[in-house]
């Protein structure tokens, strides 16, 4: 992955761009830190698909769906009260 400064970047947009599409994932610093990564856009799309999935999905999944644990009727004691005179 080649890193690019921040002005490089910004100075030479279209190589930079020409070269996340040729070469891959390009990154770029700031004050010689890695700042952030430029990446094609399909690869973004598998990195988001791979990463988690929706709410959606997770509802709508076979794992999420599952019986209640309900407990029977009458199963519970009941502590004697003192009636009232």
């Amino acid at each position: 992955m080649h890193a690019w400064p921040v002005h490089d970047a910004k100075a030479r947009f279209s190589e930079f761009l020409e070269a996340c599409l040729t070469e891959g994932p390009q990154m770029v610093t700031r004050r010689g830190a890695e700042a952030a990564v430029l990446v094609p856009v399909q690869q973004w799309r598998l990195l988001q698909a791979a990463a988690r999935p929706s709410l959606k999905e997770l509802l709508l999944a076979d794992g999420a769906r599952g019986d209640l644990l309900v407990p029977q009727r009458g199963q519970a004691r009941r502590r004697a009260v003192a009636a009232f005179r």
